[in-house]
């Protein structure tokens, strides 16, 4: 069976970026598929279809996507938003925490692009849309670990779209900053506390309970999610929102010894 309408798959959509993008696509003319890793529990938005997703498992992405194939005929678009997040200093992390983070939030997204790059490949035509970060092109201190999975994607992904475009296939980045979800709360905390790090963790724990309940709306990353779905000439990079937008004019423009006074000072570091 194929579809007149697009096809969007959108992983970690019961909440928010996902669930917003998702609600986005569909308002946008898209057949949404939206995934979680336990969809009885979640409310899917109006028009999106919600399946059961483990991105760290190699069965259920090749089970979800065989899925989509077999109702719709066809995959369009992949969002690949599914991540989870990582607190504490990079010493108080223990390799079994990081491991867990790149199951997901890397080996995840290469999962999903494996399972649905050849049916966009057999159509020459597709848009793979990776969530990366701020935090993929700024060091993060007391997320080292999270930063180093949105690094990974983003050299992934860059190196991924020069590979698939003469097959008529883009890989594509947005890039959000401090987002109104449930991040913060949700990410785990280090197995492997030590004091010498404690006061400074707990200033940034504090820090960024603030910056997320202040942060962007995340309708308003999934109008950038739209954006990158439908625009005629597409960039590799979206930046969404303006914070996103003032750090990569940051990072791109700002003098090295700047850079690191300004990232310190946002990080409420001494020295």
């Amino acid at each position: 069976m194929s579809t007149h309408r697009p096809v969007a798959l959108v992983t970690g959509a019961s909440s928010g970026i996902g669930k917003a993008a998702s609600l986005a696509l569909v308002q946008a003319g898209f057949d949404v598929v939206g995934t979680s890793r336990d969809a009885s529990r979640a409310t899917p938005p109006d028009g999106v279809t919600l399946l059961d997703l483990d991105v760290a498992s190699d069965a259920s992405a090749t089970a979800v996507v065989q899925q989509v194939i077999d109702q719709f005929g066809q995959i369009d678009i992949l969002v690949n938003n599914a991540g989870m997040g990582l607190m504490g200093a990079a010493e108080e992390n223990s390799l079994a925490q990081a491991q867990i983070v790149f199951d997901v939030n890397v080996f995840g997204v290469m999962r999903m692009v494996k399972e649905v790059l050849p049916h966009m490949r057999a159509r020459r035509r597709g848009r793979i849309i990776n969530l990366s970060s701020v935090v993929g092109f700024l060091p993060s201190p007391y997320m080292a670990v999270y930063s180093a999975s949105k690094h990974a994607i983003e050299g992934y992904t860059e190196s991924l779209d020069h590979e698939i475009r003469e097959q008529g296939v883009r890989a594509l980045l947005v890039q959000p900053a401090y987002t109104n979800t449930g991040f913060e709360a949700n990410s785990p905390r280090p197995d492997t506390p030590l004091q010498v790090y404690a006061n400074q963790r707990r200033a940034f724990d504090r820090m960024m309970e603030a910056a997320i309940k202040d942060g962007d709306d995340p309708a308003a990353v999934a109008k950038v999610i739209v954006a990158a779905a439908t625009d005629p000439k597409p960039k590799l990079r979206y930046t969404a929102g303006p914070l996103a937008g003032r750090a990569s004019a940051l990072r791109r423009l700002a003098p090295a010894g700047i850079f690191d006074k300004q990232i310190r000072k946002l990080n409420q570091l001494a020295g």
